[in-house]
C-alpha cells in the first residue's frame, strides 16, 4: 500500500497524515513504517487476533450502503463488549450487514492507526481521543454512541493505603487522551500532588507522581514486579490484579465521576453522511448488544473469556466475571474504593446515549489536564460547540426507539443530565 493510497483514503495530505499518526504513535512507542502502514499495522495486531485480508479499502465509496463490511477494531478490555457481543450474537447480520472477524490490537495507538488507514471502520475508543483527532489534527471522525459507562479503576500495590501514598511513585495510564488520565490528575491535585512526566531512573520527589503510558496488557505485570506503584485503566485489568493478589483497587473512576463514559463508538464521518443506512444498522446492533449485556452479565463474561467459544480476549473467566458482576459496596467502602454508595452504580454498565453535558465537561477538564504533544487547540474549543459538532446522536436515537427508548436502560427520556464529580 502506498502513501498516496492512505492519503486518498483519509482525505489528508501525506504531511498531515504523518503529523496525525505521530501524535498517537510517539507516546506509545510505535511508529508507522516509512514504506507504508500496511505491514506495520498487520504486525502490531495481537497474535491472538484472527488473520484478515491484507487489502485495505482505498476508498469508502467502493462499497455502497449495507454492502460495506463491518470491520471492528478493539482492545481486549470489557469496554469492547458491545461491539464483540453484537458480533458473537450475529446482531450485525440480523441488520443485513456483512461483518469480518473483529481485529484485536494491543494499544490505543494501534487502533487509531488502523482506523486512519481504514483497515477498520467501527472502533471503541477512549472518549477524549475523537476530540484530539477532530480538532487537534482535523481528522473527520464522528462519535455515534457511548460504548459503556464506568468500568475503570485506580489499582495500586497492596501496601498503598491512600492517594497521598502515591507521592514519589510512578503511575501508568493507558493513553494521554483518556478519561483515566483526566480523572487521575483531578484526584492527585485534590491531594496536593504534582504531576510529572520524568524519564526512567529520574528521581521523583515525595510530592510528585510520575505518569507514564503503558498498554493495558503490560500493566498487571509491571505492578506485580513493582516497576510501577499503580495504574488506572479499564477492566478487567483491575480485577486481574485483585485475583492475583498483586494489587488492590484504591478508587473506582465511576465513584469519582458518576456514570462517566469511558469508551465511545467512533465511525468515519464520511460513513455517517454518505452511508447513513449502513451507519444506522451498525448502531442498531450495538445498542441491542448493550441491552442484552445488562441482563446477561455472566454469559457475557463467558463469551468474552479465553475459555469462551469466541475467544475474543486472552482473559480468564474469573477476571471477567468479577468485572461484570462484583461491586460489593461494603467491602470496597472499607478500603476507600467506593465513597458514594448512594450513587447506586455498577462496576461497569452499558447504555448508548452520548449526553452532551458529559462531552462539555470533558472538554473543560481536558484544558487543565497534562497530555503529551501540541495542546494549543484545546484552549480554543467551546465545550457546547464540540458537543454539537463531534457527536451525531441521530443514529442512536433511532436505535433506542427500536428497543423501548432510554427507559429500557433505566434512564429518563429527556436526553439530558447533570454531571456529578466528587473526589
Amino acid at each position: 500500500m502506498t502513501w498516496n493510497n492512505i492519503c486518498d483514503c483519509c482525505g489528508m495530505s501525506r504531511r498531515d497524515f504523518l503529523k496525525l499518526t505521530g501524535l498517537f504513535s510517539t507516546s506509545m512507542g510505535v511508529t508507522l513504517a516509512t514504506g507504508g502502514c500496511q505491514s506495520n499495522l498487520t504486525s502490531t495486531a495481537s497474535s491472538s487476533s484472527t488473520p484478515t485480508s491484507s487489502k485495505v479499502a482505498t476508498s469508502p465509496t467502493n462499497a455502497s450502503g449495507s454492502d460495506q463490511p463491518v470491520k471492528i477494531g478493539y482492545l481486549p478490555i470489557t469496554d469492547a463488549s458491545p461491539l464483540l457481543i453484537a458480533h458473537a450474537r450475529k446482531l450485525y447480520e440480523a441488520e443485513g450487514l456483512t461483518v469480518e472477524q473483529p481485529r484485536l490490537f494491543r494499544s490505543w495507538a494501534q487502533v487509531v492507526e488502523a482506523f486512519l488507514a481504514r483497515q477498520v471502520n467501527v472502533i471503541h475508543v477512549l472518549s477524549p481521543i475523537p476530540i484530539s483527532l477532530r480538532y487537534g489534527r482535523k481528522f473527520p471522525t464522528k462519535v455515534v454512541a457511548w460504548n459503556h459507562t464506568n468500568g475503570s479503576a485506580l489499582t495500586v500495590l497492596p501496601e498503598i493505603e491512600t492517594v497521598k501514598n502515591l507521592g514519589g511513585r510512578t503511575i501508568a495510564v493507558p493513553f494521554w487522551y483518556s478519561i483515566h488520565n483526566v480523572v487521575l490528575q483531578q484526584v492527585l491535585k485534590k491531594e496536593g500532588l504534582k504531576i510529572t512526566r520524568k524519564a526512567q531512573d529520574t528521581a521523583i520527589a515525595d510530592d510528585e507522581v510520575n505518569l507514564v503510558v503503558l498498554p493495558p496488557s503490560d500493566m498487571v505485570s509491571a505492578l506485580a514486579n513493582k516497576s510501577i506503584g499503580g495504574y488506572i485503566v479499564a477492566e478487567p485489568f483491575n480485577a486481574a490484579a485483585e485475583n492475583l493478589k498483586t494489587g488492590k483497587i484504591l478508587r473506582f473512576t465511576g465513584d469519582v465521576w458518576q456514570d462517566h463514559a469511558c469508551c465511545v463508538v467512533a465511525l468515519h464521518e464520511e460513513d455517517t453522511t454518505q452511508k447513513k443506512e449502513w451507519s444506522q444498522k451498525v448502531v442498531n446492533a450495538i445498542v441491542k448488544a448493550q441491552l442484552w449485556i445488562r441482563d446477561n452479565r455472566e454469559e457475557t463474561a463467558q463469551v468474552l473469556s479465553k475459555e469462551g467459544t469466541g475467544k475474543y480476549t486472552p482473559h480468564p473467566l474469573p477476571a471477567l466475571k468479577r468485572t461484570l458482576t462484583y461491586y460489593d459496596k461494603e467491602v470496597y467502602g472499607k478500603q476507600g474504593a467506593i465513597k458514594h454508595p448512594d450513587w447506586n452504580n455498577n462496576r461497569i454498565d452499558f447504555q448508548p446515549y452520548p449526553f452532551p453535558s458529559y462531552t462539555e465537561e470533558l472538554v473543560r477538564l481536558l484544558k487543565e489536564t497534562q497530555v503529551e504533544g501540541d495542546v494549543a487547540f484545546l484552549q480554543n474549543l467551546d465545550p457546547k460547540e464540540v458537543a454539537k459538532d463531534l457527536i451525531d446522536d441521530s443514529f442512536v436515537k433511532n436505535a433506542l426507539q427500536q428497543v423501548g427508548g432510554l427507559k429500557a436502560f433505566g434512564l429518563k427520556e429527556d436526553f439530558s443530565r447533570l454531571e456529578t464529580i466528587s473526589i
